[in-house]
């Protein structure tokens, strides 16, 4: 599991666009980008160099890459990366846990979750005795799906404390390898002066 705790400032909301005015790509009356630059080919590394020098330069290059990730935009160059550069970080997007991004949801933030964020918002806001309704707002989900997470969590959480009482059980039961061998060579020796004594007599 991916763990993280960015900066929540770098989240972007869902449906918020508002970066793109701010993108240094975007074409002004007296400053026009060809689009096509940023959809290079592989082989065309001139393209490649040249889209990446504007996104070296642009003020919200982490929104887009952020807004690539969450939508799942594999194709282009986005953020200062190519296709084949971001390929990674859209399989690990996924798996990806990052707290702050769990913090957002909880406090209302409208932001893309990866199946892992949503889970630790579940447990989360289960913990903290949300209300089933107000989980559902935060992951826009039903009502039904959310007491069926909150089902879910509540069997994980009891799952696992059962496992570390078991572990906790296991652990005492066990006689440290040293014990056991003095307690043999003990048993021994009270055997041969038994024998001994019963042979003195």
């Amino acid at each position: 599991m991916h763990h993280t705790t960015s900066n929540t400032s770098q989240h972007r909301a869902l449906g918020n666009h508002a970066w793109r005015d701010r993108a240094a790509c975007r074409s002004t009356p007296h400053h026009q980008i060809d689009p096509d630059l940023f959809f290079p080919e592989p082989d065309e590394l001139d393209h490649i160099h040249q889209a990446k020098a504007l996104c070296a330069q642009c003020p919200v290059r982490q929104g887009c890459l952020d807004a690539a990730l969450d939508n799942g935009d594999t194709v282009g160059i986005r953020g200062g990366m190519t296709e084949e550069e971001r390929d990674p970080l859209h399989k690990k997007t996924e798996f990806r846990l990052d707290y702050s991004r769990v913090n957002d949801a909880l406090a209302g933030r409208d932001i893309f979750l990866s199946r892992a964020e949503r889970r630790a918002v579940a447990r989360a806001a289960y913990q903290a005795d949300i209300p089933a309704h107000r989980l559902a707002t935060m992951l826009k989900i039903s009502d039904e799906h959310a007491k069926k997470l909150y089902r879910r969590t509540r069997r994980e959480i009891r799952n696992r404390a059962a496992e570390q009482q078991q572990a906790t059980e296991d652990n005492r039961a066990v006689i440290p390898l040293g014990n056991t061998r003095k307690a043999s060579h003990n048993s021994q020796r009270n055997a041969s002066a038994h024998g001994t004594y019963r042979s003195a007599a």
